[in-house]
């Protein structure tokens, strides 16, 4: 297989089945099979990133996961978030994650503070719905 930037579907099947073979070989870094493994897999991760990227997930699905992860309670989180009602706040998309927060969570239970800087899915769903409802024309019926 010739290298090259991959660009569709049938060259990235191709290069994934070159992979494979040269994976079996258990080439050695340094040589031309180990540089043809190493270059063929940046090139696959290039691709995929392109046409499969993988959105970050939503700031509280994320504390949620972690939650479940270290079998955590609400009340665990209290120590980051605040009171047991901001906890519960927070959790139900009542009330934003504040930065103290965010630091607190990022240091403390290691979730990325680019995930949880990001505003929250329904929160910005819920937005939309309030700046659609102001910007709507009421309709009236004419009897005539």
């Amino acid at each position: 297989m010739h290298l090259k930037i991959i660009k569709n579907e049938e060259e990235h099947d191709t290069a994934l089945k070159t992979i494979e073979e040269l994976m079996d070989l258990e080439p050695d870094p340094g040589t031309p099979d180990g540089d043809k493994l190493e270059t063929l897999s940046l090139l696959v991760e290039d691709y995929e990133s392109r046409i499969y990227p993988i959105e970050m997930p939503d700031p509280i699905e994320a504390i949620k996961f972690r939650m479940e992860q270290q079998n955590l309670k609400q009340s665990d989180l209290i120590p980051y978030i605040g009171s047991r009602s901001k906890v519960s706040e927070v959790l139900s998309r009542k009330r934003p994650l504040s930065l103290r927060m965010i630091r607190a969570l990022n240091k403390g239970l290691g979730i990325s503070a680019d995930v949880l800087l990001q505003e929250s899915v329904a929160r910005e769903s819920e937005e939309r719905k309030i700046e659609r409802k102001k910007h709507t024309i009421p309709r009236y019926e004419v009897s005539g």
